[in-house]
C-alpha cells in the first residue's frame, strides 16, 4: 500500500488528534513501516477535551511513555498568534490565518519530541492537496534537516472518507460518534474541521459548490447576528508594545486574553468568513471560518495604531501585511524573511500603548474611541477652529514645491 522507503525508520512522532485520519495512520505507520510510534497531541485550545487522545493510543499499544500531550496555549498566542497580529496580518484581505499560524508549533514540539526521544522521523495527517503538508514540512526540515518526514495521504490508496472508515472498521479502530449515522453506521462527515484557540475552520461536501450557502447548523462557535442580543456591549482593550494586555482595565494572559474575547465575538455574532482563497500548491479552495476574537483585535490594533504610529511608518508597515501574510500562508514562519520582517514590525510596536473602546454588535465591531500616553493626535493642530500652532498659509509654499515637477512638465509639453 505504500511507496517503499529506502531509509529505515525506527522510531517516528505522529501529530495525532485522536481522530478518524490520525488514528488510522496511527494503524498504517506501525503495519507498513514497522516502526514504533511516539504521539504528540497539542492542546491549542481547540473547544475539545485531549486526554481522549491518550486512551485512544494506549488501545493502539503505544506505550505510556510515548504519549505527549501537551498544552501549548499560552505559547501559542503569546509567540505566534500576538506577533502576527502585531503585524495585522491578512491574507488576500480577509483571511485572518488560524490554520496557518498554528501548524509551525505543531512541527516544532514534533522535532523537540524527536530529539527527546531519540526518533529518526515524523508523520502529519494532511493531504496531499492542501496547505499544511507544506506547512508542516516546511517546518520540520527547517527545524531539523535531517528528520525523515513521512506523509501517509501521499503513500497509501486511502484517499476518501468513505475508505478510511472502512480501513478503521477492518482494523478495530474506534470511531467517533460523529461519523455514524444514528443506527451506529460509518458515514461521512459534512465538514473537514480545524480549531485552535483563534479559529475554527469548514471545508468539503457542501462546501466545494461555491454557490451554496452555508447551512446556518455549521456555524459551531458564533450566534448568528441575527439572533445576537438586541442591545450593544462596550469593552475596552488595553495595549502595550502592540500587544493586549487588559479588558477593561484587568490584565489577563495571552491565551486568557484570545478566549475572553472569543466569548464577546461568540455572543455579539462576530467573525463569520465565507472565501474563496488561493492555495499554496495551486488550486483554490473555499472555506468557511469563525474568527470571533482575532477579529476583535485586529479592528482594536488598527486603532491604537492610528494613534501612535509615526505616518511614514504606518505606511510602510502596511506595505508588508501581503509578503508577511503570505509567508505564513505558504508555512515559512521560520524563514529568515519571516523573521527579518518580524523585527521591523516589533520595532514600529515599541511605543503602541494605550486603550481602544469598542462597540461590539449584531456581526460588526466598531471602534468608539482610542487613546495614548504617547499618542501622535494632536488635537490643536487639526481643530477647525481658531488655533496658534498652525499657519495656514504655509500650506501654500508646501502645496507648490510638491507640484513643481507637474509645473515644469506641464509648461514643457504645453500644446503638445
Amino acid at each position: 500500500m505504500s511507496k517503499k522507503q529506502d531509509k529505515k525508520v525506527k522510531k517516528v512522532v505522529l501529530a495525532y488528534s485522536g481522530g478518524l485520519d490520525t488514528s488510522v495512520i496511527l494503524k498504517w505507520l506501525q503495519d507498513e513501516y514497522n516502526a514504533e510510534v511516539i504521539t504528540f497531541t497539542a492542546d491549542l485550545g481547540q473547544g475539545e477535551e485531549v486526554e481522549p487522545a491518550r486512551a485512544k493510543a494506549l488501545a493502539c499499544g503505544i506505550k505510556p511513555e510515548n504519549i505527549f500531550i501537551l498544552d501549548i496555549q499560552e505559547e501559542f498566542v503569546k509567540d505566534y498568534v500576538f506577533p502576527m497580529f502585531r503585524a495585522n496580518a491578512i491574507y488576500e484581505g480577509e483571511y485572518l490565518l488560524g490554520t496557518s499560524i498554528a501548524r509551525p508549533l505543531i512541527a516544532k514540539k514534533q522535532i523537540e519530541i524527536a530529539a527527546q526521544m531519540g526518533a529518526d522521523a515524523v508523520s502529519h495527517g494532511a493531504t496531499g492537496k492542501g496547505n499544511d503538508q507544506v506547512r508542516f514540512e516546511l517546518g520540520y526540515l527547517g527545524l531539523n534537516p535531517d528528520i525523515t518526514v513521512i506523509a501517509p495521504w501521499r503513500e497509501w490508496d486511502l484517499n476518501s472518507r468513505e475508505k478510511l472508515l472502512a480501513y478503521a472498521r477492518e482494523h478495530g479502530i474506534s470511531i467517533d460518534a460523529k461519523h455514524l449515522d444514528e443506527n451506529g453506521t460509518p458515514t461521512v462527515s459534512p465538514y473537514s474541521m480545524d480549531a485552535n484557540l483563534l479559529h475554527i475552520s469548514y471545508e468539503g461536501l457542501h462546501l466545494e459548490n461555491p454557490m451554496n450557502e452555508p447551512e446556518d447548523s455549521m456555524w459551531l462557535w458564533t450566534t448568528s447576528p441575527e439572533k445576537a442580543p438586541d442591545e450593544p456591549e462596550y469593552i475596552t482593550i488595553g495595549y502595550k508594545n502592540g500587544d493586549p494586555i487588559s479588558i477593561d482595565g484587568k490584565e489577563l494572559s495571552p491565551a486568557t486574553m484570545l478566549r475572553t474575547l472569543n466569548e464577546y465575538g461568540n455572543k455579539h455574532g462576530i467573525g463569520r468568513l465565507d472565501i474563496v482563497e488561493n492555495r499554496f500548491v495551486g488550486m483554490k479552495a473555499r472555506g468557511c471560518y469563525e474568527t470571533p476574537g482575532g477579529t476583535i483585535m485586529l479592528k482594536s490594533h488598527r486603532a491604537i495604531e492610528s494613534i501612535c504610529l509615526d505616518r511614514e511608518e504606518a505606511h510602510m508597515k502596511d506595505g508588508m501585511i501581503a509578503k508577511y501574510s503570505e509567508l505564513i500562508y505558504n508555512g515559512f514562519w521560520f524563514s529568515p524573511e519571516r523573521e527579518m520582517m518580524q523585527a521591523a514590525i516589533d520595532c514600529t510596536q515599541k511605543y503602541v500603548q494605550g486603550n481602544v473602546r469598542l462597540k461590539l454588535y449584531k456581526g460588526n465591531v466598531t471602534v468608539v474611541g482610542r487613546e495614548s500616553d504617547m499618542s501622535l493626535y494632536s488635537e490643536e493642530h487639526s481643530t477647525f477652529e481658531e488655533d496658534e500652532v498652525y499657519n495656514q498659509k504655509d500650506a501654500e509654499g508646501f502645496i507648490r514645491l510638491n507640484a513643481l515637477r507637474r509645473i515644469i512638465a506641464g509648461k514643457k509639453r504645453a500644446g503638445n
